[in-house]
């Protein structure tokens, strides 16, 4: 090839790979503990009376709302919440600053707005039993 076929085609790539390196931070990011970490105020949508309107996760897979701590886990596009010792499943779209789950035992989606920074557990305040890994009782 001659270099002015090679130039020619290195201009007419650039303009993709330009494209590219723009989207590609942007194409479906997977939640982490770091990411998701943080105080979390409802936005919208509605919980039960006496569901969580604020919640505070941690990046130890730790999260509290009131008196109540909970163990979570990520799978792709789930956040998975022991309560009493069963997991349930929620579907978790993280943008920004906005995080909405639907599924599980909502009956419709809640958008969440990320408040504040997370801060650490009480060390007299363990993280729950993984229900996978616990003993029956």
């Amino acid at each position: 090839m001659s270099p002015l076929r090679l130039l020619d085609f290195g201009m007419r790539l650039t303009p993709f790979l330009v494209l590219l390196t723009a989207v590609w931070p942007l194409a479906a990011q997977e939640p982490s503990g770091a990411t998701l970490s943080g105080l979390w105020q409802l936005e919208k949508g509605k919980v039960k009376s006496d569901g969580p309107k604020t919640v505070m996760i941690r990046s130890d897979s730790s999260a509290s709302w009131g008196k109540e701590t909970v163990r979570w886990r990520l799978k792709t596009g789930q956040i998975m919440i022991a309560l009493g010792g069963e997991w349930e499943i929620y579907t978790l779209k993280l943008k920004k600053d906005r995080l909405t789950l639907s599924g599980g035992d909502l009956l419709d989606p809640i958008t969440l707005k990320r408040v504040g920074e997370a801060t650490p557990r009480p060390a007299n305040v363990p993280v729950p039993p993984d229900p996978d890994f616990s003993p029956p009782e």
